[in-house]
C-alpha cells in the first residue's frame, strides 16, 4: 500500500502544520511529517485522525501498488508549462471531498464564465455557513422543485440575494433557502 497523505495534503494546499492543528488531539508537524514519509508507522488510530483534519474518507490515505494513479505532470505558470516541483497524484474531487455532499449543476447554455457543457460541482452547507461563503456562487433551493444560482451578496431576514451569472442580469432575492451549495470545481471538457 502507497501512502498518500503528502499529494492530499498538498492538493488541499495544506502545511504539515496546519494538519497538525487540525488534528483531535493536536499534534506536531513533525510527527505528520513522519506519518506522511513512512519513518513512523501509520495505525488505524492515526489514519482516522489524519482523514478527519484533511476531511477525507480514510481509505483514500492509501492506495494499491498494483493501481497507477493520475500524475501532476506539468504546472502552468506565468512562463509557461513547467515541471512540478515534486512529483504528486492527482486526486478526484469525490477524494478531496471526505464526507460532504456533492452537488453537480451541468451548464446547457454558456452564461457568464459558464460555458455549455461545463460540470459546476458545488458543497452543500446549511445556511449558518452563509457568511463565510459570501461573494461565492451559490446554487440555492427554490419552491417547486426550482433553483437560483449567483454570486451570494446577502444572507439576511429579506432572503437571500444572489448577483445572477449572465451580464446585466438583476440580482435575485430569494426567501428562507434552507441550504445553500458553493461552486468548488469546474470540470470543462476541451
Amino acid at each position: 500500500m502507497i501512502n498518500r497523505i503528502r499529494d492530499i495534503r498538498l492538493q488541499k494546499g495544506l502545511t504539515l502544520a496546519d494538519v497538525a492543528a487540525a488534528c483531535r488531539p493536536a499534534t506536531t508537524a513533525q510527527t505528520i511529517g513522519r506519518l506522511e514519509t513512512g519513518t513512523r508507522n501509520l495505525s488505524l488510530a492515526w489514519m482516522n485522525r489524519i482523514a478527519a483534519a484533511l476531511e477525507v474518507e480514510p481509505e483514500s490515505l492509501l492506495r494499491s501498488a498494483a493501481s497507477e494513479p493520475a500524475r501532476i505532470v506539468a504546472v502552468l505558470s506565468e512562463s509557461g508549462p513547467e515541471s512540478p516541483r515534486t512529483p504528486r497524484e492527482a486526486l478526484l474531487p469525490s477524494e478531496l471531498a471526505g464526507d460532504a455532499q456533492w452537488l453537480v449543476m451541468e451548464v446547457e447554455a454558456s452564461c457568464g464564465e459558464y460555458r455549455a457543457g461545463d460540470q459546476v460541482w458545488l458543497r452543500q452547507h446549511g445556511t449558518q455557513d452563509a457568511v463565510r461563503l459570501m461573494n461565492r456562487d451559490v446554487l440555492l433551493p427554490a419552491p417547486g422543485g426550482r433553483f437560483a444560482f449567483g454570486r451570494l451578496l446577502d444572507l439576511g431576514d429579506a432572503g437571500a440575494v444572489l448577483l445572477p451569472p449572465a451580464n446585466g442580469r438583476k440580482p435575485v432575492t430569494l426567501e428562507h433557502p434552507q441550504w445553500l451549495a458553493v461552486a468548488e470545481m469546474l470540470v470543462r471538457k476541451l
